[in-house]
């Protein structure tokens, strides 16, 4: 396994049940393990460390919730989300993180502003997301943040508030969905030597954390009304959005 210090074990460790937590119960409540994961190694090799602990968490998501996995969403989705994938393949290691982090919070910032405004305009409500273009744009941004620093789950909870899925729904096609994106960077990032023997070893060390953060949360859903579930999911994405704007400044 790789090597850390106590303090750094515990920031794994709680990062490990943050993961579980937010990939099958609140989207979002995750935002913390990112930045977690920085303070303790470099964040290029953050991202293939995180990766197999998602992947994990993804799984524990849909063992729960995979009844209700809405796949003509992920029909649409999934080859602009390659594609996106391959653009960030493409980019990783010419980008920044000073750049693209406040790049991706504007634009989070402007999808949520767009979300809004077509709530209030009930003729838009169905005709803007089953554009093929808003399918299209949003699995780009969401395949290309992702490999770039696995920040696609702002993009990716706006995409599902606008096809207006229940909560259930919501939470099993998001874990269908990063489960496959995740596997498509795999190979990418073992490619990069982003992914080790070492770091998977300690990766499978703290998936028992990732289980116990899913049950958590399968537990905390079940508790939230769907309306204030959609509100909880637009104000935690706002909030990460204007972090990731501001981090540079921090």
């Amino acid at each position: 396994m790789l090597q850390f210090d106590t303090t750094s074990w515990i920031i794994i460790m709680m990062c490990a049940l943050m993961i579980g937590f937010s990939k099958a119960g609140i989207m979002g409540a995750g935002a913390l393990v990112v930045p977690l994961l920085v303070s303790i190694m470099p964040a290029r090799e953050s991202t293939g460390f995180l990766l197999p602990m998602l992947s994990i968490g993804d799984i524990t998501a849909i063992i729960y919730w995979h009844r209700h996995v809405d796949w003509s969403k992920l029909v649409r989705l999934m080859p602009w989300t390659l594609a996106g994938v391959v653009i960030g393949y493409i980019c990783l290691g010419h980008i920044t993180d000073e750049l693209l982090m406040p790049l991706i919070g504007v634009i989070v910032l402007f999808l949520i502003v767009l979300h809004c405004w077509q709530q209030r305009r009930p003729e838009y409500q169905s005709k803007i997301p089953r554009n093929w273009w808003f399918a299209a744009v949003m699995g780009i941004l969401a395949g290309g943040t992702s490999m770039l620093a696995n920040a696609a789950g702002p993009i990716m909870v706006i995409y599902l508030l606008a096809m207006r899925l229940d909560k259930e729904e919501f939470i099993g096609t998001a874990a269908c969905f990063f489960l496959l994106l995740n596997l498509s960077k795999i190979p990418f990032s073992s490619k990069l030597d982003l992914i080790t023997p070492a770091s998977l070893m300690t990766n499978l060390a703290v998936a028992p954390l990732i289980v116990l953060g899913g049950v958590l949360g399968v537990m905390a859903v079940h508790r939230i009304p769907q309306r204030a579930f959609d509100m909880v999911m637009q104000g935690v994405t706002a909030l990460i959005a204007l972090y990731l704007c501001l981090r540079p400044l921090l």
